[in-house]
């Protein structure tokens, strides 16, 4: 992990103020948001700036909050769920994660995610559809530690599948919180055995730790029988 990541860690320049704006009821506002939606993929994909280190994936960071107990759906899902913003440099990573809170400072039921950009952080998204994660549950004090440790190495390439990876997702929760690793093709056993591997060597994890591998189609089932909430663990 010690690599071009730490030597740049200190690389605040830049500006990463998101305008996510308030919501609003109007139905314009709604297709307008549908038509952006639509023309995501027309969109002038982010770049990296003149003598940056290009990463081999631009990713995407998103973030969602809901309050635990309350039916959602799909639809509901999307609306809640925030992008912060896209990078396709190490130096921009570091200008959007130097500025953004840390899972362990966070409070309620929180999430971010960093996907590569162009999928979205939900089972149905194409990329996800037939894919599934490595749940890790955690307790309490480690999630900050471990997510930094999960996505850098996502973002160097340390897991060697491939375009396998589709992207990391860290839950906080209540009593715990969650961290996983999401790929495209849950029958591949060779890849996701891989994946699990990689994953146990860079977040160092005890011989004893308890990891979880959920296929996004059984994670849409669960769902149907108690809460449609998609990108739930």
């Amino acid at each position: 992990m010690n690599n071009k990541f730490d030597a740049l860690k200190d690389d605040d320049s830049g500006d990463h103020d998101q305008d996510q704006g308030s919501p609003k009821d109007s139905e314009k506002e709604k297709i307008e948001d549908e038509d952006k939606e639509q023309n995501t993929s027309k969109k002038k994909m982010v770049v990296p700036g003149a003598g940056e280190h290009p990463l081999q994936y631009n990713y995407t960071f998103w973030y969602s909050r809901r309050t635990p107990g309350r039916p959602a759906s799909t639809q509901s899902y999307e609306q809640n769920i925030k992008q912060i913003g896209s990078f396709a440099s190490v130096e921009q990573f570091w200008r959007f994660y130097s500025h953004m809170i840390r899972p362990g400072d966070l409070t309620g039921h929180s999430d971010f995610h960093l996907f590569k950009e162009g999928i979205k952080p939900m089972w149905e998204d194409d990329a996800n559809k037939m894919g599934g994660k490595w749940i890790i549950r955690l307790r309490k004090g480690l999630a900050s530690r471990c997510w930094e440790n999960l996505i850098l190495a996502m973002l160097g390439e340390q897991f060697m599948v491939g375009e396998e990876i589709c992207g990391a997702v860290v839950s906080v929760r209540f009593q715990e919180d969650i961290i996983s690793i999401w790929n495209k093709t849950a029958s591949d056993q060779a890849t996701t055995a891989r994946i699990r591997d990689t994953l146990r060597r860079v977040l160092n994890l005890p011989p004893n730790t308890i990891m979880e591998y959920k296929t996004h189609t059984d994670s849409i089932k669960y769902s149907m029988g108690r809460l449609p909430w998609s990108g739930e663990c």
